[in-house]
């Protein structure tokens, strides 16, 4: 007696196959268990290539939380968003239990049709947007020559606040990209120099390879930006302000430039 066993992998099968050997077979046993085996091992592979994914769902309906840190009103915020988007910022900042609070998604969309979204950090927010700094050439700099419509969203969970921005990217002046390039530190500096951003890479090694030459060439020296690399602008257009709120039914209050004015409307969650 020979069984041939194959191990279970999760849920879908236990596959066996038990096969009687006779001591001295004949020419028709060998055949005949040959063919066995073959045939029940195509209709495993079968049966392995058919497993549905849902084998590997895992549901997360229990994950659910109730939302009660805050209230936001109509007549509670302020007629300026971006005055807003301070006062919120700052209360974020001072509660704690955020380590980046300027980290933010930026979503654009590709040369490929896709939609991508991706954090980088806010470095500057002024009366005209927001501002933030990558490669050009990387991916999301093309995306956004391509199409310079995007959008911003930051997450606080700790005041269990969202803030999304729809607008228009542009390219700061070089100036600007010049000066803060520059109040970066000088490993940051090195590291924008060395990497052609999105780009593929034969390895890790080879990076710190180039970093490590660029260290020495520029040990006493100071790097000098890269052209590929500077600021964007992202002017907005509309700028929603969501606060959590029991049961669902949160707050979330929207502005949206008309005419140069904005117009605060409250949406339903």
């Amino acid at each position: 007696m020979k069984t041939w066993n194959w191990p279970r992998t999760g849920r879908p099968f236990l596959f066996e196959i038990e096969i009687e050997i006779e001591k001295e077979p004949t020419h028709h046993a060998i055949n005949f268990n040959t063919y066995l085996i073959s045939h029940c091992f195509k209709e495993f592979l079968k049966r392995l290539t058919c497993v549905k994914t849902e084998t590997m769902a895992e549901k997360l309906h229990d994950y659910r939380k109730s939302y009660e840190k805050g209230e936001l009103s109509e007549s509670s915020v302020d007629e300026n968003p971006m005055q807003q988007f301070r006062s919120w910022f700052f209360e974020v900042k001072d509660s704690g239990g955020v380590d980046e609070v300027n980290a933010m998604t930026i979503s654009t969309i590709g040369t490929d049709g896709f939609p991508k979204g991706r954090v980088v950090l806010l470095k500057k927010y002024d009366e005209y947007g927001f501002y933030f700094y990558t490669n050009y050439n990387s991916e999301k700099g093309k995306s956004i020559v391509n199409n310079k419509n995007v959008s911003l969203s930051f997450f606080w969970p700790n005041m269990e606040r969202q803030v999304i921005i729809k607008g228009a990217a542009e390219k700061t002046s070089e100036a600007d990209s010049t000066n803060y390039f520059h109040s970066r530190p000088k490993g940051s500096q090195l590291g924008a120099a060395v990497s052609h951003q999105s780009e593929v890479v034969a390895s890790r090694e080879v990076l710190e390879k180039n970093l490590d030459a660029l260290e020495k060439k520029y040990a006493n020296k100071e790097v000098p930006k890269p052209d590929d690399w500077g600021g964007f602008l992202v002017k907005p257009v509309s700028i929603e302000f969501w606060q959590g709120r029991p049961n669902r039914l949160h707050d979330r209050i929207r502005y949206t430039l008309r005419d140069d004015d904005w117009i605060i409307e409250r949406l339903a969650p």
